[in-house]
């Protein structure tokens, strides 16, 4: 496995002297923001080639959901991640991780009742992972689903909820990423899901229990691990989470050391 990790505040600002750090640090590679992949794209190639770390997904930095509840957000959002995906394949990166959507409604929050039915939402999340799965088929690139949490999230909150859409629409290229934060939520247990999906879990976000720097809570990440290394697991650990302590970098760091400790 590659352990991995999206933008911290206090990583270097200029885009190789980042990679460097991370290089240096121990990390394999760097989940970037999509928009910032399109606005720098050269910049980060040329980076790439100088410090070998690899950027093979992106997250975030598009405008609008995939199951937006306003259409042309949602047209907007597929018209950026085609773009996004397109950028991916020019530095050999795998995918982009994507969610139904986030912070958009909530059935645990007021008003409580969506303006969309349920099946209006499979609609609508349906019709924008079939173009979102051909535009991957061409760019030789992956749509990783992502389940978020019930508070995040109202449609897509587990890793089943995932596998449901791929399966009954026969997706070719959308497969699942495994958030952990979220699973601790969502999931009964967290071994037994990824074990149940391993055939299509082929991403994964780390964080623990409080979305904090592993380590600092009570997930068992190496009982977790040793799950996916028995299923063949060969992917990235990619880290998605707030830093707290005294001294960010350096309690980013021990998260690092923690979750290498709990892959040996």
């Amino acid at each position: 496995m590659k352990i991995g990790t999206q933008n911290q505040p206090f990583f270097p600002e200029n885009i190789k002297e980042k990679f460097v750090f991370l290089k240096e640090a121990g990390f394999d590679g760097f989940e970037i923001d999509g928009k910032f992949l399109l606005d720098h794209l050269v910049e980060v190639k040329s980076a790439i080639n100088e410090t070998g770390l690899e950027v093979a997904t992106a997250c975030g930095g598009y405008g609008g959901w995939i199951g937006d509840f306003i259409e042309e957000r949602r047209l907007k959002g597929l018209a950026d991640i085609e773009n996004i995906l397109k950028a991916l394949k020019e530095i050999g990166g795998k995918g982009i991780v994507v969610p139904a959507a986030w912070g958009m409604f909530t059935f645990r929050l007021p008003p409580m009742t969506s303006p969309r039915s349920l099946e209006g939402d499979r609609k609508v999340v349906t019709e924008s992972l079939r173009f979102l799965d051909k535009v991957a088929g061409e760019t030789g690139t992956v749509i990783y689903l992502e389940p978020l949490n019930r508070y995040q999230d109202h449609m897509i909150n587990t890793l089943a909820d995932a596998r449901k859409y791929i399966e009954d629409n026969n997706f070719k290229h959308v497969q699942i990423i495994a958030d952990f934060y979220h699973m601790n939520i969502e999931e009964d247990e967290i071994s037994a899901a990824l074990h149940k999906n391993k055939d299509l879990v082929k991403h994964v976000h780390i964080a623990d229990n409080h979305r904090f720097q592993p380590g600092s809570g009570s997930i068992d990440f190496k009982k977790h691990f040793d799950q996916l290394k028995k299923d063949g697991y060969t992917g990235y650990l990619t880290f998605e989470h707030r830093v707290r302590g005294e001294n960010l970098r350096e309690q980013f760091l021990h998260g690092l050391q923690h979750i290498k400790r709990c892959l040996n």
